[in-house]
């Protein structure tokens, strides 16, 4: 409802002005930072609530001494939460705040763009059920293992002190929080931990999603299945590059990938591409640029990508068993 009228105020003020596809990239973009900006502050109010009940220490220790299994859950919950890549940075965040280890929020980051529910039906329709339950189990694993690795990188004073001081500090899940004795203070609580982070991160988000509504509406299909098509064995990295710079939910680029796999894209080359564009798009990288140090965001991007190209290359080997 609010982007049909995001849509019908950008066709009203600009008319005939402007080509239809300038109209998009607008309507785009202010849906967009609108969204992403309202998610970050009620995430983030929602976990800054929470956070004055459950001690960030104990929080701490429940997930840590879960190990594997907490990297399972978030991973998890990041499938059934239908959000892009930029929208899964808010709950990304909160988890910081509340001082969750660092690994299980990777988990969550990386599996909750790559599959959600809308996702599941689409991929039921075009692909049938065994792909898209090798799909799910493969976004899952993603996220869980390269949550583990992260985890087990210490990287944890790589986190911008501004966004999580507790982090960067090493000091995660000590965070003090004076005691609330009503609900109404402890919602005062979060809404000014949401607007601190939000003084500190709204440019990059405006700066992301311009380069997303950009890439969004100029990026020709055409050309990217041309390149892909000509790359022989290479095309599953190819196809994880050329996803990398682009924007979008998942679910929006499931056709992209049903066009390339009907005109001879191997099954795992569409895939990887799509995975790519979902997980690793470069307006999210712009935004987590003001919430991690360079150093954490190539590493988190590396092994991310390696994963996708890896589950790519599988998925280009059973092929001929699973269709």
């Amino acid at each position: 409802m609010f982007e049909y009228l995001i849509n019908m105020l950008v066709s009203a003020v600009f008319g005939s002005r402007v080509e239809s596809r300038v109209q998009e990239m607008i309507s785009f973009f202010i849906y967009d930072s609108v969204k992403i900006l309202f998610l970050i502050f009620f995430m983030i109010s929602i976990m800054g609530f929470l956070r004055t009940f459950l001690p960030g220490d104990k929080v701490k220790k429940w997930l840590s001494e879960r190990k594997a299994w907490a990297n399972l859950f978030a991973s998890c919950f990041g499938a059934v939460t239908p959000f892009c890549s930029c929208s899964s940075i808010p709950i990304f965040l909160g988890f910081l705040e509340a001082s969750i280890p660092l690994g299980v929020t990777f988990s969550f980051l990386i599996t909750s763009p790559i599959i959600n529910e809308y996702l599941v039906v689409l991929m039921l329709g075009y692909f049938g059920w065994k792909i898209t339950i090798l799909y799910v189990i493969s976004g899952i694993s993603i996220g869980v293992i390269s949550g583990l690795i992260l985890g087990r990188m210490k990287l944890e004073k790589d986190i911008t002190h501004e966004v999580c001081p507790c982090c960067a500090s090493g000091e995660e899940g000590h965070c003090h929080i004076p005691p609330y004795s009503t609900v109404k203070e402890r919602l005062r609580f979060g809404a000014k931990e949401a607007l601190t982070i939000i003084k500190r991160l709204w440019i990059w988000v405006v700066i992301g999603v311009g380069l997303g509504a950009l890439i969004h509406n100029y990026v020709p299909q055409e050309a990217i299945h041309k390149i892909v098509s000509r790359t022989g064995p290479f095309s599953v990295p190819l196809a994880v590059l050329l996803g990398v710079p682009m924007y979008g939910s998942c679910a929006a680029i499931v056709p992209i990938a049903i066009v390339l796999f009907r005109k001879g894209i191997p099954l795992g080359t569409a895939l990887a591409f799509m995975m790519a564009t979902a997980a690793l798009s470069l307006p999210e990288a712009v935004i987590l640029k003001r919430a991690m140090k360079f150093r954490l965001m190539l590493i988190f991007f590396t092994i991310t990508t390696l994963a996708i190209i890896f589950t790519g290359y599988l998925f280009n080997f059973l092929q001929k068993l699973i269709i």
